[in-house]
């Protein structure tokens, strides 16, 4: 792969990459944050149980979401160790190359579209 074609993936993914920590900080922010700091309510009552299982589901969500978030950074890291490594843009199965178009919709792909397609027949059990 050419100079210029990495440098374009580079800021693919470090552009990915800033996104994901500007989103894992903003749900962490959101999680830290107690029930009356997020209403303003500065009184010593408690809350209605159907608000508390709001806040709870709310709260839930947002783990979930910078969990994924999470996962989906790490990815992206590998992908710039791979860049800086110098075999990004292999496929870690079969060693070919993996096509610029799905480069470009997925920078952090690791598999080609033919290994990634058996993976998850396998975790499917389809065939």
């Amino acid at each position: 792969m050419k100079k210029s074609e990495l440098a374009k993936y580079e800021k693919l993914l470090l552009k990915k990459r800033e996104e994901l920590l500007e989103a894992i900080r903003q749900k962490k922010s959101q999680l830290d944050s107690t029930i009356k700091e997020s209403t303003g309510d500065l009184s010593s009552y408690s809350y209605h149980m159907a608000d508390q299982g709001t806040d709870a589901m709310e709260r839930e969500k947002a783990f979930m979401i910078a969990s994924k978030s999470g996962r989906l950074l790490y990815h992206v890291n590998e992908a710039l160790r791979r860049l800086r490594k110098g075999d990004y843009g292999d496929c870690q199965q079969c060693g070919k190359s993996i096509q610029k178009r799905r480069l470009q919709a997925v920078p952090h792909a690791r598999l080609c579209i033919e290994c990634k397609e058996q993976e998850e027949e396998a975790k499917t059990g389809r065939r």
